[in-house]
């Protein structure tokens, strides 16, 4: 019995030997924190820069000098003071004033004797994820009536704009079933819930109403709970398949299933409420309009809000993008050293490039040369390449 114990190990040892194994498994942990560095370049290394039409950002970099000539002198800007002081604007800001928007040439003169561009890194590289957002456009009306009629909530009273406790407040299904009615002011009555919701991804948009005119509506404050993202939700239920979530995709498989949309919207549980909004455009973190496809959104603590950006990524319809941009807004998932989020503006065109916008490239940040705060604190010393 022991040699044919012994016979069947052998011929165990043989067949496992012949088999192929596979590797064990690679074990990955979460991707270092980002350790911001900028990299000193020249003009001439920024890709595309004698391509763009630099007319076209003035107005934006122009919005945000007057509210950083607005700032204390002495006031800081951006986080670890990485754009200098307030102070350090008022030479560039000033000199823009006086360029004339048809003379290109002059235009680039003035952004090369005044700013300086470094590269963008996060310590583990310089590639980032560049996507696109837009201002909804939604067809409401003043008043309740069988086509309008589903709420455009502002904040309730005694709300905080963001609660601590999510489970202190009504979450999205309990609101769309009634519990905040008589509890909170409808601004408006709109008429399609599947773009109300994405009214309230997006966090800004224009309500055309009825009698002709138009309302600018800005996000005001949430219920508190956690955002699950519609593609997400279409993915795990099996609705649509991974790759296929952009939000044309999204919005046309909600608005062709009617039955099943408002029990898939409602398991994103956060509501977001509005306010009224005067004035041109949408409004971004920043407290200026935001300007279509030249205002950017990126994440404060790694990029100083109303400095010029450089920007060099691909289109949603694969053409290189590299141009000026502005960096004017902030969002809850522009998270990260080189991560931005590009304002394509209003209506179905720009929904369109907003929707499918998922890019990766590279920025760089047009600082003034005469700063007040050194950049080296947060950046390798490397002299200016050329």
């Amino acid at each position: 019995m022991r040699r044919i114990a012994l016979l069947l190990a052998g011929v165990l040892l043989l067949a496992a030997c012949g088999e192929k194994t596979a590797p064990p498994p690679v074990v990955t942990g979460p991707p270092p924190p980002d350790k911001l560095s900028y990299i000193p370049v020249s003009f001439r290394q920024l890709p595309g820069w004698d391509t763009d039409r630099l007319a076209e950002v003035i107005p934006a970099l122009r919005k945000s000098c007057d509210r950083l000539t607005q700032l204390p002198t002495s006031q800081v800007i951006g986080n670890n003071g990485a754009g200098g002081t307030a102070a350090d604007w008022s030479g560039p800001c000033g000199a823009l004033r006086w360029l004339k928007l048809d003379d290109e040439a002059a235009l680039r003169t003035y952004l090369q004797d005044w700013f300086q561009p470094f590269r963008v890194g996060n310590g583990h590289g310089d590639d980032g994820l560049f996507t696109g957002y837009y201002e909804a456009e939604l067809h409401g009306s003043r008043h309740k009536s069988a086509k309008y009629h589903i709420p455009l909530y502002a904040r309730p009273t005694g709300w905080p704009a963001k609660p601590a406790n999510g489970a202190d407040y009504p979450a999205r299904a309990q609101i769309e079933a009634g519990a905040l009615d008589g509890k909170a002011q409808v601004l408006l009555w709109v008429d399609d819930a599947v773009d109300l919701h994405i009214l309230h991804i997006q966090g800004s948009g224009r309500v055309l109403l009825d009698d002709g005119t138009s309302q600018q509506v800005h996000f005001d404050g949430t219920n508190g709970h956690d955002f699950l993202g519609l593609g997400k939700i279409l993915i795990r239920h099996g609705k649509l398949a991974q790759g296929e979530t952009t939000m044309p995709a999204i919005r046309a498989w909600l608005k062709a299933h009617p039955g099943e949309a408002p029990a898939l919207m409602a398991e994103n549980e956060r509501y977001v409420f509005f306010r009224f909004m005067a004035g041109e455009g949408p409004v971004g973190a920043f407290n200026v309009p935001l300007t279509a496809g030249r205002s950017l959104a990126i994440d404060p603590k790694f990029i100083p809000l109303g400095i010029p950006v450089w920007l060099d990524t691909i289109d949603p319809d694969g053409v290189r993008l590299q141009r000026l941009m502005v960096a004017q807004d902030t969002g809850s998932a522009i998270t990260g050293a080189v991560r931005a989020d590009i304002f394509w503006g209003s209506g179905e065109t720009a929904f369109a490039k907003a929707g499918r916008m998922s890019s990766r490239g590279a920025y760089y940040v047009l600082l003034p040369a005469q700063r007040s705060s050194p950049v080296a604190e947060i950046s390798p010393v490397i002299e200016p390449a050329g």
